[in-house]
């Protein structure tokens, strides 16, 4: 799964993405005139440091997401052309946004439009993301309304009749997220992957005297948190970046001083997993314990896959319990013995932290 990070110039993105990234984790490339930079994150996973703590296996894999850093806007971007069609581009093939805005003041990192004013940054985004959207629908509009012209093509008709929806709810300036499609509109539309169809992150990147304000700050984003398919962290990518290159021992100090519980960056990365509607099972044992990236509400059979295709192919049930339960008897023998380990189905829906033992035949 990729998360596109984009924002204004001295947002705090590139310093948040290489944060985030770390030394050596980073690869490059141009396209035309943009540069990408991509790197994979491990999902700070708590209970898969316990299972691994309690099963000492050779091997701990976490799920993982890759971000991709993406060049902003130019000064007076929002005014006279937006954002880089190649940039667009980018973006379009990422699964969910994630937009870093400033909320800190800086005397040395003027903010380009003179001040700092997070819901406007917001708003400019947005509207880039709007746009870009209504030109694909009106293009596409036109060449279908020719098309079903010379042909009554019944399945061009129904394209051309949501398409002008779209089109209606795009000019009420509101995002394609927040509109109700069918799970056959959902397939028709899903090739122009739509920019303001996907889930957003926003990252509100806050100054270092602000951190024990967090909540507070938040209040002001609260629209945005209740909207479909929005999340809203705060974070101080300043202080991030200290915390990432320090010890692990001074790093916790660090935090305790702050009064904080861990790194913001880690809520950051797990609010990323959620958005993008995902879940985790666990594979146990003394080769490997592993986190498996799965959507949510998906079937036993199906997440049987996510490890192997012949698992899939010749599922017969699967063992499972819930980390909850294994917790309280701490080994799979004894979850057995207790009747806590429970054979399931096909058509079981796996939940977020299930413990799963597949077995099949091929």
């Amino acid at each position: 799964m990729e998360v596109g990070i984009i924002g204004l110039p001295v947002s705090g993105k590139t310093t948040l993405f290489r944060t985030l990234i770390g030394e050596g984790g980073e690869t490059a490339q141009r396209f035309g005139k943009v540069e990408v930079h991509r790197g994979v994150v491990k999902v700070p996973d708590r209970r898969l440091e316990i299972l691994s703590e309690i099963f000492t296996p050779k091997k701990t894999t976490f799920a993982t997401i890759e971000y991709i850093e993406v060049g902003g806007f130019e000064k007076d971007a929002a005014r006279t052309r937006g954002i880089d069609s190649q940039i667009l581009q980018v973006l379009k093939n990422t699964d969910a946004l994630c937009m870093v805005i400033r909320a800190f003041e800086n005397e040395y990192a003027p903010h380009p439009y003179g001040n700092v004013d997070p819901l406007r940054d917001i708003q400019i985004l947005e509207t880039e993301f709007l746009l870009s959207d209504l030109q694909i629908v009106e293009n596409r509009i036109a060449r279908l309304e020719k098309q079903v012209m010379k042909a009554r093509d019944e399945k061009g008709l129904k394209e051309l009749e949501l398409l002008k929806r779209c089109h209606r709810w795009l000019e009420t300036e509101r995002p394609l997220r927040e509109m109700s499609f069918t799970d056959d509109e959902q397939l028709m539309i899903r090739g122009f992957q739509f920019l303001s169809a996907k889930p957003v992150l926003l990252v509100v990147n806050i100054g270092e005297t602000d951190i024990r304000r967090e909540n507070e700050i938040l209040e002001t984003f609260q629209k945005y948190s209740r909207r479909t398919n929005m999340a809203v962290v705060t974070l101080c990518a300043k202080i991030e970046e200290e915390i990432a290159q320090l010890s692990p021992e001074d790093a916790q100090l660090f935090l305790k001083e702050l009064g904080i519980q861990e790194p913001a960056l880690s809520k950051m990365i797990r609010a990323s997993y959620e958005l993008l509607g995902l879940i985790s099972f666990f594979t146990v044992g003394d080769e490997e314990c592993r986190a498996w990236t799965i959507k949510r509400g998906t079937r036993a059979q199906k997440a049987a896959g996510a490890i192997h295709s012949d698992m899939e192919r010749g599922f017969i049930r699967a063992e499972v319990v819930h980390f909850e339960e294994f917790m309280k008897h701490r080994s799979l023998a004894r979850c057995r013995e207790k009747g806590a380990l429970r054979l399931e189905g096909k058509d079981y829906i796996v939940q977020d932290g299930d413990i799963l033992t597949i077995r099949f035949n091929v």
